[in-house]
């Protein structure tokens, strides 16, 4: 017995050792091909990422010191002047009420309407649906400026203009929401929906309590999007609005700018203002996004 069982565990300790050293190899391997590949993004993060670092860090420098020779990326002087008289020259707080209005209803239409739009788009078969589709990708083939005129005139002629509810309603339906919803339905199986229906469930319980569960990380991410776009939006509410005490954020940013020069300082303070809402909407929402299964609930 004590001669049989030696090979056998000779064997097993060279087979042992051929693991550890393939394992070893295949991990030297891989760090060899991580390093390249992680030098590149670091290089990429610093190179978008200096240009938004010198113009936070301007902000806290005095009006003189932001054009003086040679340029400084640490603040010599830092001071706050500049964020406590851009808040107290613009009305800021009234701007951002506004705009965190319209961000806010412009946001859950949105994602509700595009959720709808996807969810017929992908699984109802219909010529006339997918000539719809087609009509709404070609939206996006027109440049923004292009359909700034006829809108504007719809939205007078139905008597909005100069209201929240003009600058909300053209925004809310986006080809790029009703897309992401559409490609995502489609990687639902056919068979979920078909099993649910056999069991007796209506199409609107199907699309509420499958769907829509189904589909949160879609949601949050389009969440996200919609509430940048609408945050930054500068030409239509410009084009929309002419009472001050409805302006958004960004128009009272341009509002700052003077006609004969420019208070770099203020300008800078307000930028960055404007800047805190989006920064904690994506740290907030980030995580539920990164780490969000879009394939729960299904099955091969």
């Amino acid at each position: 017995m004590t001669t049989t069982d030696m090979p056998r565990s000779v064997d097993s300790d060279s087979g042992r050792a051929a693991a550890k050293k393939r394992s070893r190899g295949t991990g030297s391997g891989g760090l060899r091909r991580a390093v390249p590949a992680t030098t590149l993004l670091w290089i990429l993060a610093c190179l978008y990422g200096l240009p938004v670092l010198w113009f936070i860090l301007s902000s806290f420098k005095p009006a003189g010191d932001l054009f003086s020779y040679p340029l400084q990326l640490i603040p010599r002087h830092p001071t706050l002047s500049g964020y406590f008289t851009a808040w107290r020259s613009a009305n800021f707080s009234q701007y951002f009420i506004n705009t965190t209005l319209v961000c806010v209803i412009t946001t859950i239409l949105t994602v509700g309407a595009s959720c709808c739009t996807g969810y017929a788009l992908a699984k109802y078969d219909n010529k006339w649906l997918k000539a719809f589709f087609i009509c709404i990708l070609a939206t996006t083939m027109l440049p923004g400026e292009v359909m700034l005129a006829p809108e504007f005139l719809v939205v007078r002629n139905l008597g909005l203009y100069n209201s929240f509810a003009g600058v909300i309603l053209p925004a809310v339906l986006t080809a790029t929401g009703c897309f992401m919803f559409r490609q995502f339905f489609l990687t639902v199986p056919d068979e979920l929906v078909e099993a649910a229906r056999i069991d007796g469930a209506r199409e609107l319980s199907i699309f509420l309590r499958i769907m829509v569960p189904l589909s949160r990380p879609i949601m949050l991410t389009l969440a996200i999007l919609s509430f940048q776009w609408r945050w930054n939006d500068y030409i239509w509410p410009l084009l929309m609005l002419n009472d001050p005490n409805k302006f958004t954020v960004q128009i009272g940013i341009q509002s700052i700018v003077g006609a004969q020069n420019i208070n770099w300082s203020v300008l800078l303070g307000a930028s960055v203002i404007s800047m805190i809402p989006l920064i904690v909407i994506f740290l907030v929402f980030q995580r539920y996004v990164m780490g969000a299964d879009i394939n729960a609930g299904l099955k091969d």
